[in-house]
């Protein structure tokens, strides 16, 4: 279930949430009814879950004789806590991105769920807390990144990912049994339940797909009682010339 957090600033309710996936992971969520919240350590960005220099400076002048072992088991600790943070990634935008297209779904037979941000936290049916929030873009040379909770290293990326407009839904985990799990499993990630009613309002496919596949997702989409619209993408709209 979605819990508001003081340390998330989420969208306002009608934001456009987009999820651009590949064909096969469309159709897991359709068949678990749940949505995968990848391990923050599988993202591949080196930074995640980091704190900035400037955060790690400002400690510093504050605190300047904390020993360096307990600053080794704290830095420790992070790169840890990436392991057991989970996290489903949502791009905001009022409209698609051709940029988000190449970058997280292939172009001739990839997914795009539409949503908005009231509908979103209003899905999740499972009994897991799930916090949700915007991503901050900021100089990780300059920038003081909050150490006073665990979600913000995982709410600020560097200013080079800024085209991602990315919205966190974020579960961390906390009991031994589920991290244990997590980890023996190797799956990377779990699933949390969620009301695909209230959750999808369209379902987009991608702008080069070929019509077999597009008549393919609406049979899938029927197949599993998913009552949207099913279209193609507007980057495949032709120019007016006159």
């Amino acid at each position: 279930m979605y819990e508001e957090s003081p340390f998330c600033t989420p969208p306002p309710d009608e934001a456009v949430l987009w999820r651009y996936m590949d064909f096969t992971k469309f159709v897991s969520v359709l068949d678990k009814r749940a949505l995968f919240f990848s391990a923050a350590d599988k993202f591949g960005d080196p930074f995640e879950g980091s704190i900035s220099k400037g955060t790690a400076e400002l400690r510093s002048r504050l605190h300047p004789n904390i020993p360096s072992n307990t600053l080794q088991t704290f830095a420790q600790s992070l790169k840890e806590a990436r392991r057991f943070t989970l996290i489903s990634c949502w791009h905001e935008n009022s409209h698609e991105s051709e940029a988000m297209w190449k970058l997280y779904a292939r172009e001739t037979d990839g997914i795009v769920i539409k949503t908005d941000f009231d509908s979103l936290k209003k899905s999740f049916t499972c009994g897991e807390g799930v916090n949700i929030g915007r991503v901050r873009y900021v100089d990780y040379e300059s920038a003081i990144i909050p150490e006073d909770n665990v979600l913000s290293p995982f709410l600020h990326k560097r200013k080079s990912f800024e085209h991602e407009l990315e919205v966190r839904a974020i579960h961390i985990l906390h009991r031994d049994d589920e991290i244990s799990k997590l980890w023996d499993e190797e799956i990377g990630g779990a699933y949390y339940e969620i009301d695909l009613s209230l959750l999808i309002k369209e379902v987009i496919v991608a702008p080069f797909a070929p019509d077999w596949f597009i008549e393919l997702v609406k049979s899938v989409a029927a197949l599993y009682g998913l009552k949207v619209p099913v279209i193609e993408s507007t980057l495949t709209d032709s120019p007016t010339w006159g």
